[in-house]
């Protein structure tokens, strides 16, 4: 039984570390680390986990082809806020007029580092760029890379960016929610709707108009993206051969097709339902109808209704019919600012009847009520399958009049600025280090001389793994009977296996017995080897390092034997059927053990007198007396052991 608790104990204990581990491994998904950085930011990192104080902050510089970047060190010059009014909105909040403001974090700054900050709640910002020179989306991968910050969590609002389209009349002062864009990426959230968009819009080459296609919701909970406070990082890359990828912190949430996994598709069927095409009227979809030839049976009534009063009910002793269950309070007083005339005539209000708590109940008393035996509710004819079924209806197919296949969507419009138009219920979302190029490789180095240093600083001011414990409690609570089995098992593990024992036999101390016991040979042999051989096990135990003490010692023992194995050649009869050869049945060196109920025994026949003649009571006084307390004490202290 304590063996299969053990085992029990044991396996609770793997699966709390498991389940603790998976619990860990969810909250801290978001921080993952830095790949792909070249060697040299590697060296200067290790050299600034040591402290975040000892940071030394430069502005990043791109190391390859760029067509945009922006790190706010230098403030918002190359920047334009819009001065237009957002269409089909009221008045007193139609104007962009929502600040921005170049600052550090708040939290895990790195000195020296600034970022774009919106600082307005419930007000429209528009502000955009101009890109270094255009994108045109022809054999080159697309890659846009920006941090963001929601500093105070995010309760409604966005921060996605949107590239812009390259036209003749673009205009950054006149940027609104209606100017042509080709890309939107970045993260929203309204409500408990967490999304990462990626939307592209598509010319149909068939009518030059423009469709919004929105990529498939990432696979991934965002939920902690939002609001643990922390820098991340929001990569799209979009290939030539029509792939994707987004990334959260430099890992893969999301990836797909162009072709395959925008919502609606890119290139539309091949056929569609005819329009004119019309259900007829002798069409009929159900596949059940009642059974024509099915009759009500006579005894069925309709009319029984489904509950009864309970005839056999008796009003509880006690109840009090003329005492209402709720009664005006006595202690309430109408206020002082009561109008009569405009509220009414004050009654006070009422309280539970403090008579009804004692009695069975008050008021009038009415018969409960009880399932009606035979309710059997409206009739209905069972169903039956239908034999004219002829299906669903559906109208035919006929090829799309608006077909097209379009092989190659990542050829879209050209973009020339990059803007945000966002609208937030949340102030302090900071934006920080843009970067618009067409080597992955690129936007990595760049990401590893800015969001990684802020990944070091918060990392270096992480709160401790009891901190951290205490936090992931707080949003799951089940986790506090975690932590108490985790803490509890060792110690019950511990006590079950080194908690004392019962004490052992020898502790027990027997009384010395008045006689002796007659013993045959074999008995007696067995015990003295025994009785040596605890001896000699007490003697290396003891490690006396008296040796004339030690050989007194067993001088006495020897001396004892003897004289014990005299007492019992005087004391044993011999037994019928031993030959001559068994005169010398008792052995020098053999001990004794004698109890009381074998002192007068009886010896058999074939002795006669002379065993009775030869035990008389001064020889068994004197065998008792050479014996002596002590010695035998100890014989028998060592025999309960050893058995």
């Amino acid at each position: 039984m304590h063996f299969q608790w053990d085992w029990l104990c044991l396996g609770v204990l793997i699966m709390s570390s498991v389940t603790a581990g998976m619990e860990n491994e969810e909250n801290l998904d978001a921080d993952v680390e830095v790949e792909n950085f070249d060697k040299q930011s590697q060296e200067a990192d290790a050299d600034r986990d040591k402290s975040s104080i000892e940071v030394v902050y430069e502005t990043p510089k791109p190391t390859g082809e760029v067509y945009f970047t922006e790190t706010f060190d230098e403030g918002l010059s190359r920047w334009v806020l819009s001065v237009t009014l957002k269409e089909d909105t009221d008045d007193n909040v139609a104007k962009y007029d929502g600040r921005w403001e170049v600052e550090e974090l708040k939290e895990n700054a790195v000195p020296g580092d600034k970022g774009l900050v919106l600082k307005s709640v419930a007000k429209y910002h528009a502000i955009s760029a101009m890109l270094t020179k255009a994108f045109v989306f022809d054999d080159k991968p697309l890659i846009v890379q920006y941090e963001v910050n929601f500093q105070k969590g995010i309760d409604c609002g966005g921060a996605y960016i949107k590239l812009l389209s390259s036209s003749n009349g673009l205009n950054l002062e006149y940027f609104f929610d209606k100017t042509p864009y080709t890309i939107m990426f970045g993260p929203d959230k309204c409500g408990e709707d967490y999304k990462l968009h990626f939307i592209f819009r598509h010319k149909n080459p068939k009518t030059g108009e423009y469709d919004e296609k929105h990529a498939e919701r990432p696979d991934v909970d965002l939920k902690k993206f939002y609001l643990d406070k922390k820098t991340h990082l929001y990569t799209l890359v979009l290939k030539p051969d029509n792939t994707f990828e987004i990334l959260i912190d430099q890992t893969v949430v999301s990836k797909g097709s162009l072709l395959e996994n925008m919502i609606p598709p890119v290139n539309p069927p091949k056929e569609i339902e005819d329009p004119t095409d019309k259900k007829p009227d002798d069409w009929d979809e159900r596949p059940k109808i009642p059974d024509p030839n099915a009759v009500k049976p006579d005894d069925w009534d309709e009319d029984e209704p489904a509950k009864i009063e309970d005839l056999d009910a008796v009003k509880p002793e006690g109840w009090l019919d003329d005492e209402p269950q709720y009664v005006p309070d006595p202690n309430a007083k109408k206020p002082k600012d009561w109008d009569e005339e405009m509220d009414g005539e004050w009654e006070a209000p009422q309280i539970p009847n403090a008579k009804c708590e004692t009695a069975p109940g008050c008021g009038e008393w009415v018969r409960p009520m009880k399932n009606n035996p035979k309710y059997k509710g409206k009739w209905r004819a069972p169903m039956i399958d239908n034999p004219n079924f002829q299906g669903i209806w559906s109208p035919r197919k006929i090829p799309n009049p608006d077909y097209f296949e379009d092989l190659h969507p990542f050829k879209m419009t050209t973009v020339s600025a990059v803007g945000l138009e966002l609208w937030s219920m949340t102030s302090d979302i900071y934006f920080d280090n843009f970067i618009v190029c067409s080597e992955k490789e690129v936007a990595d180095r760049w990401a590893a001389d800015s969001w990684g240093l802020k990944k070091l600083v918060a990392s270096a001011n992480e709160p401790g793994m009891f901190s951290q414990l205490v936090t992931a409690a707080e949003e799951h609570p089940w986790l506090w009977v975690l932590y108490i089995l985790t803490l509890a098992l060792p110690v019950g593990l511990t006590v079950l296996f080194c908690w004392p024992g019962k004490k052992s036999d020898e502790c027990i101390d027997f009384k010395k017995p008045d006689v002796s016991k007659q013993i045959i040979k074999g008995e007696l042999k067995e015990e003295a080897e025994e009785f040596e051989d605890d001896e000699l096990e007490e003697e290396k135990e003891n490690e006396d390092p008296d040796e004339d003490e030690r050989r007194e010692m067993e001088e006495t023992k020897r001396e004892f034997i003897k004289a014990n194995t005299m007492k019992m050649g005087r004391e044993a009869p011999v037994s019928e059927g031993e030959g001559e050869g068994d005169e010398d049945i008792y052995d020098d060196e053999e001990e004794n053990e004698v109890p009381d109920e074998e002192e007068n025994e009886v010896p058999d026949a074939s002795q006669g007198d002379r065993s009775n003649k030869s035990d008389s009571e001064d020889e068994k006084k004197e065998a008792d007396e050479g014996m002596g307390d002590r010695p035998l004490k100890s014989v028998r202290k060592r025999r309960v052991r050893k058995d």
